[in-house]
């Protein structure tokens, strides 16, 4: 496995991250640590892998008549706070203490407005296209030092953008490997 994420709680910045600072964030509420991580997929246009494209549109910059598929999305806002790329690499988008664009309409076991309580780690891919096994194994050591990072959070409470917003959202989709991350999730658990 790669190494560790070093996390500095008092910035919310991860230190193995590429830090690519987007703009579409805000405070939290007052009080309010997170408590529950937020698994996407994400592939812009859809089922094709790479580029900037990504990256632009959580920094405001994709161009709406570059693609087709980028008209119906025209003007959206949105932001993560961590996104795992197809190689594996991760990068940062919001500090991890401030509240992220990820989870738009959403409830968590009651609870609303998910954005207020969770971290958002997007994966590059598509409902129906296996992950990577790298982005398993980064993933997995994510989860981990977030856990380390923040007492609030824990890896039973890491849950996919279609259990907090079902019907509306599919991804991380069919293709992602839930037993096999919890999997995972045990082992880097039991060699921390």
């Amino acid at each position: 496995m790669s190494t560790p994420a070093c996390i500095d709680t008092s910035t919310g910045l991860v230190a193995s991250a590429r830090q690519v600072a987007s703009p579409n964030f805000d405070a939290r509420p007052p009080g309010v640590a997170p408590d529950l991580i937020v698994v996407h997929g994400i592939c812009l246009p859809p089922n094709e892998f790479g580029g900037e494209w990504i990256e632009a549109l959580f920094m405001n910059r994709l161009p709406w008549d570059a693609h087709p598929y980028f008209k119906s999305i025209e003007g959206l806002i949105a932001s993560t706070h961590l996104l795992i790329r197809r190689d594996g690499e991760l990068v940062q988008f919001v500090s991890l203490n401030e509240r992220a664009w990820h989870a738009g309409k959403s409830n968590y076991n009651g609870r609303e407005r998910c954005n207020d309580f969770s971290i958002g780690i997007e994966l590059e891919g598509a409902d129906d296209i296996a992950y990577e096994p790298i982005q398993y194994r980064e993933l997995a050591q994510t989860i981990h030092a977030l856990c380390a990072a923040y007492p609030t959070l824990a890896r039973e409470r890491v849950v996919g953008h279609s259990d907090i917003a079902p019907g509306r959202k599919t991804d991380p989709g069919a293709a992602f490997d839930w037993p096999r991350l919890q999997a995972m999730l045990r082992v880097v658990s039991r060699d921390a």
